[in-house]
């Protein structure tokens, strides 16, 4: 079987995608045939280590797996003696964002990380709809959006600006979203009722206000969206922000009246069957930028580190 492969943390060119033997399903674990997967932000912190903190949890001198992958869409191909949930040839999908091993032909984990694919979903868009959509999850939860009010999502074209983007439309609000020129009519598309093209405009100089500003590229920060912010307004980042003040702010700010609140993930058992029940109403369609071969992953992490792809790069396997 073919594997992407580095065995220390490094840039995307020294990636090597190699022929390895087929794993062999422990007993409570699944082996799975892969069709799809994304080269995404969490991928690409989990290649550079960056940041630093990362190391803590991936292997603090060297990572401790060496085949790369987050999500992952296939089929099951073998199960484990004790495993009863599931059976050969079930269609699933997962994020592991650690690391499930998953750029590969072929991977094993444990049942907890296998969700059933929903019917009439390909193993692409499945594939997509995991990484940015489980990040966007937290934004909504971790906030009560109210009917009327107005919400501003910065880099609305991300994979998880992109999936927000859609899950927000789904309460009766005014969104206004950022994006360049190209993808205007993209994110109109997805329901943005106003738009700032941030290639002409900055938003932080203008004088709207917001209930809640999502800044879903970590590209912005709470003092310069503070007088943009209503009264009692919240200001939430992807990113730990400059010195790691956002980990800080949700303290010193938790008695003021405009708070930033830091958006710790949920577990994939709460937000996989949030993206799963949207996805059978046809009220979440993953964005696709475009697509490789495992052979040209290497190409895909160099564009994904650029900072400027729209929703999610596919990886095709299967």
């Amino acid at each position: 079987m073919k594997a992407s492969i580095r065995k220390k943390y490094c840039l995307p060119n020294q990636i090597k995608v190699e022929s390895i033997d087929k794993p062999i399903p422990k007993e409570n674990e699944v082996l799975i045939k892969v069709y799809a997967t994304t080269v995404n932000r969490t991928d690409c912190a989990n290649l550079i280590a960056k940041p630093f903190i990362m190391r803590f949890v991936l292997g603090l001198f060297k990572p401790r797996k060496t085949i790369l992958g987050t999500d992952f869409a296939g089929k099951v191909e073998s199960i484990g003696k004790n495993v009863k949930s599931f059976s050969i040839g079930d269609k699933v999908f997962g994020f592991i964002d650690t690391g499930s091993q998953s750029q590969a032909t072929y991977f094993t984990t444990k049942v907890k990380n296998l969700f059933l694919i929903p019917k009439k979903i390909d193993f692409d868009k499945a594939a997509a709809s995991l990484e940015g959509a489980h990040y966007a999850y937290s934004f909504i939860q971790k906030t009560n959006i109210k009917s009327g009010q107005d919400i501003l999502i910065n880099g609305a074209t991300g994979g998880i600006g992109s999936a927000l983007l859609q899950f927000v439309r789904q309460y009766d609000v005014n969104i206004t979203a950022t994006c360049n020129t190209k993808n205007i009519k993209l994110i109109e598309s997805l329901g943005a009722d106003n738009i700032y093209d941030y290639t002409k405009k900055d938003f932080t100089k203008e004088n709207d206000k917001y209930d809640f500003i999502f800044d879903t590229v970590g590209k912005s920060t709470f003092g310069k969206c503070l007088t943009l912010l209503k009264e009692k307004g919240i200001y939430i980042s992807t990113e730990l922000g400059p010195y790691s003040q956002n980990i800080f702010y949700p303290l010193l700010t938790s008695v003021l009246s405009r708070k930033v609140i830091f958006p710790t993930p949920y577990s994939t058992e709460k937000t996989i069957p949030y993206i799963c029940n949207l996805l059978e109403k046809g009220k979440f369609n993953p964005v696709i930028d475009r697509e490789y071969a495992l052979e040209d992953i290497s190409k895909a992490y160099e564009y994904v580190i650029k900072g400027q792809k729209t929703g999610n790069i596919l990886i095709k396997i299967g």
